[in-house]
């Protein structure tokens, strides 16, 4: 096969690019007739993806997810760190904190005292709005765990999984990166401050809940929620640790502890891997093997200092070649692909949304984790030589326009599901940058 390297850095530039376009994208008007709403994005708000779609056949993805929005943001982070984009990436950090802070003051009580609203609601739709009780509930931090909401900061009216608590957890994550390196020049350094506080103090009041998973499917305990918010309770303990915030600073710490405890009852020493989920229910799940364990690595490695649940952990290794080998068996285009090619990565067995099939974010996330094992392991090279083979794959399924959606055929390799997704794009970004982290920079073709 030919040298990534080349094509790395011209689809580098691409991703960027488009990734973009789906922060604080104001010139774009959503029109929902059936829901009787025009949705006009605010800055600081990020959709999942700019591209417009109504179920016709491709998904409604104009919300500002709080996951995603968080994911994307970090992503910023490293495009400014190698000044892909300059002094913008602090005024979109900026407008993305003050809108953030804006959605603390939603309040679902107020669309249920004003039921006007319902009335402007197509008759065939009405079945899919949201029920008083559960608007009801939505005020003050429990708006933290909304989903999504909508990129003009109102609260989305639609029937969905909820809650979700990944969501502050990461935007925490994300946050506390950049504070570590952008508050001194940062003018509205205190609103980000006050933001980290808010989705810390949210994270250690509520990650002992049951909340929807990462895909937004099943309700239960969930090893990517309780990662993640591992993860943002001992870098935020650490960034406390400066300030006169003792209080917080020993509630994050000793909160997680205890949640890495807990994470270590995710292993299965029968089957081999780090279960995914415990349904709220006590049922037995089918998406137990899931890339999303392989993902809470990824998204915690930047702050992780090795260790159980890192890309160091040999129980993740182990997981990972459980899932390359399901995926490896199950989409007809890893049957055939050519040696130099890691598997096309999906979500779990038996996907069915949309072509239940491979998304670039899970393939990039598995290559990103071989990067990132690279980099403390004594065998580097065939850590390497293995995130390589992932991108390889990647690479072939991108077409020359750079476009990346969220998932591609499980059967013929065409792109599926959203268009120019923008987790799609921070996964590629952050996928290179871990590249290079574990290689040096340009020394590999």
């Amino acid at each position: 096969m030919q040298p990534i390297g080349p094509w790395l850095e011209r689809q580098y530039r691409h991703a960027a690019g488009a990734m973009l376009r789906s922060i604080s994208p104001v010139d774009i008007v959503k029109q929902r007739p059936g829901f009787g709403q025009t949705v006009r994005a605010r800055k600081g708000a990020i959709v999942a993806s700019p591209i417009l779609a109504a179920y016709d056949p491709d998904p409604d993805y104009f919300f500002h997810w709080y996951r995603d929005s968080a994911v994307i943001i970090d992503a910023l982070r490293l495009l400014r760190s190698d000044q892909t984009v300059g002094p913008e990436a602090l005024e979109h950090l900026a407008d993305f904190v003050r809108f953030s802070r804006s959605l603390q003051h939603l309040d679902g009580r107020a669309l249920v005292a004003d039921a006007g609203w319902r009335a402007a609601v197509a008759v065939d739709f009405r079945k899919f709005l949201r029920t008083e009780a559960d608007l009801d509930r939505v005020h003050d931090e429990a708006v933290a765990g909304e989903t999504r909401v909508n990129p003009d900061g109102t609260l989305d009216i639609s029937s969905w999984p909820r809650p979700q608590h990944d969501g502050p957890s990461l935007r925490a994550l994300a946050l506390l990166r950049w504070a570590r390196e952008s508050i001194p020049a940062l003018e509205q350094a205190e609103d980000l401050a006050a933001l980290i506080r808010f989705d810390l103090e949210y994270t250690a009041r509520h990650w002992r809940e049951s909340s929807f998973d990462i895909w937004e499917e099943e309700q239960g305990r969930h090893y990517y929620t309780l990662r993640v918010a591992a993860g943002a309770l001992a870098a935020g303990a650490r960034w406390l640790e400066r300030s006169e915030q003792s209080d917080l600073h020993r509630r994050c710490a000793s909160e997680a502890q205890e949640i890495q405890r807990i994470l270590d009852e995710f292993w299965l020493p029968d089957a081999g891997y780090y279960r995914s989920r415990v349904l709220s229910s006590g049922a037995s799940s089918a998406k137990e093997l899931d890339i999303a364990v392989i993902l809470a690595a990824v998204h915690t490695a930047a702050d992780a200092r090795g260790g159980p649940h890192t890309p160091q952990d040999p129980r993740m290794h182990a997981t990972l070649e459980r899932l390359e080998a399901l995926f490896g068996e199950a989409y007809d285009i890893n049957r055939s692909r050519p040696d130099g090619m890691g598997p096309a990565m999906g979500r779990y067995a038996g996907d069915v949304y949309y072509s239940g099939g491979a998304y670039f974010f899970s393939t990039l996330g598995a290559a990103e984790f071989c990067f990132r094992a690279a980099a403390h392991a004594g065998d580097a090279d065939a850590w390497i030589g293995r995130g390589d083979a992932y991108l390889q794959t990647v690479r072939v399924h991108v077409p020359a326009s750079g476009a990346m959606s969220e998932q591609f055929d499980q059967r013929t390799g065409a792109q599926t599901s959203a268009k120019e997704l923008a987790w799609s794009y921070a996964g590629f970004i952050s996928c290179v940058h871990a590249r290079r982290a574990a290689i040096g920079q340009g020394s590999r073709a």
